[in-house]
């Protein structure tokens, strides 16, 4: 380098570093990099007045940079000193040959990066935002100005009202009749099946005779005995309320009249003999004889008028215990009966039979002999919970899913349970709902569902009901 009686450095020197110690103020035959590298040139290295001037009154001089401390332990270089990355950089433009550094300062010596030429780009980057800052402000203040100032009011828009949600459940299909289960009615008896009349599937009427048990013949034998003590004892009563017939009437009457003459004629015979007592020509025995004649004919004539009287008017206490009597043979015979109908099972209402358990011959167990229920009309029975009641109505739309179709059948809801059941279920199943607390709903199935399910009882469905 011009104007310099130290070497030059070589593509090898290293470059001291911020942590070097090692360095010592330069002296005759001690060669620094830094003052061959960063040293500027001797035009800048003493500067003028002017520079003086300025340096005082605290400005750059011209020409040149702000000069650092030295770093301790370091020498202090004739040019402005950079940290390692800064000289590393500076080092390998040495090494660059022919290239050497990209940038130099004045007189054509190699400058290392500085501060202001690190933060270059993050200075554009601020002019770029702060003018599109600017820039958005300015048309914003347009906008404002062409409206006049006034405030722009945004349209309201109307809250959101929530709809209204509806209830889910399982339910399970079942005749709108209810399952009528027939037993023998005859309580803890066990009684064997004689005979049976339906099968399954079967359409039966109100009334009908469906089993007989094996001890309908003794039973109804018993009937027959009431029914005959019935019979005699209104017999008796229709004698005592007729009383006697008209020729017994008149027979009685025409011996009251026969008494009454043969009392006359007793009567006057005993006076005879009384008035021939004080002459001494009368016997007193014959005298007593024809009083005591009289006082029979007597006797006997009263007797015939009694039952003359009885013929003709029955007595209210022999009417009352006629029919009392009555009463208690007509007791025995409804007793019988109802025994009698406990041999044998009738249709309580109009229905298909939908299982027989018990086959003739067989002993009725638990099951009964038969199930019953009208399909004319079936319902949903559905368990919701009891805090969704308050969403439910009478009358309200719902759909039935059967599992594994994909159609939908429309029901209504029909009735609300009157009782709110506690649902205990015993498992280990972390999810599942114990001590539910649940009402019996149903819901009426439509005639198209009706017609899909009416083999269907018990079937377990989904059931969704509209609010």
């Amino acid at each position: 380098m011009t104007g310099s009686s130290w070497p030059a450095p070589s593509a090898s020197t290293r470059l001291p570093s911020r942590s070097d110690t090692t360095c010592r103020p330069p002296s005759p035959g001690c060669w620094s990099p830094w003052y061959e590298a960063v040293r500027p040139s001797p035009a800048l290295a003493s500067p003028g007045p002017a520079a003086a001037g300025d340096r005082r009154r605290g400005r750059r001089p011209a020409g040149g940079r702000r000069r650092r401390r030295p770093y301790p332990g370091q020498c202090r270089p004739a040019g402005p000193v950079r940290h390692d990355r800064r000289a590393a950089r500076l080092q390998r433009g040495l090494r660059g040959g022919a290239d050497g550094p990209r940038r130099a300062g004045r007189g054509g010596i190699p400058r290392p990066p500085g501060r202001h030429d690190r933060t270059r780009p993050v200075r554009k980057q601020g002019l770029v935002l702060t003018g599109l800052a600017l820039a958005v402000t300015g048309a914003a203040a347009l906008v404002w100005s062409r409206d006049g100032g006034a405030e722009r009011r945004e349209p309201a828009i109307p809250a959101l009202q929530a709809e209204p949600v509806g209830v889910g459940a399982l339910g399970r299909v079942e005749p709108a009749s209810r399952i009528r289960k027939l037993n023998q009615p005859g309580g803890f008896n066990v009684a064997r099946l004689d005979r049976l009349f339906v099968q399954e599937g079967e359409r039966v009427e109100a009334g009908q005779i469906l089993a007989v048990f094996a001890d309908a013949a003794q039973k109804d034998a018993a009937v027959a005995q009431a029914e005959a003590s019935a019979r005699q004892a209104r017999a008796s009563l229709a004698r005592i309320r007729a009383a006697g017939r008209p020729e017994e009437i008149e027979a009685q009457r025409a011996r009251i009249t026969a008494l009454r003459n043969a009392e006359a004629s007793a009567t006057r015979e005993a006076q005879r003999a009384e008035a021939l007592l004080p002459s001494g020509a009368g016997n007193i025995a014959t005298a007593e004889r024809n009083r005591f004649a009289a006082s029979r004919a007597a006797a006997e004539r009263a007797e015939a008028e009694a039952e003359l009287l009885r013929l003709s008017r029955p007595r209210p206490e022999d009417v009352a215990v006629a029919e009392a009597e009555l009463a208690a043979a007509e007791a025995a015979v409804t007793r019988a009966r109802a025994d009698a109908g406990l041999s044998r099972i009738v249709a309580p209402i109009a229905g298909t039979v939908l299982k027989v358990h018990a086959r003739p011959g067989d002993q009725v167990g638990a099951d009964g002999v038969l199930d019953l229920a009208d399909l004319s009309a079936l319902d949903v029975v559905a368990d919701v919970y009891e805090t969704d009641l308050p969403r439910l109505r009478p009358g309200a739309p719902a759909e039935v899913v059967v599992p594994g179709e994909s159609r939908r059948y429309p029901a209504e809801l029909r009735e609300i349970g009157w009782l709110v059941r506690r649902t205990t279920q015993a498992g280990t199943d972390p999810v599942a709902a114990v001590d539910a607390r649940t009402v019996e709903v149903r819901l009426r199935l439509g005639e198209e569902g009706r017609a899909a399910l009416e083999r269907r009882t018990n079937m377990q469905v989904q059931v969704a009901i509209r609010p």
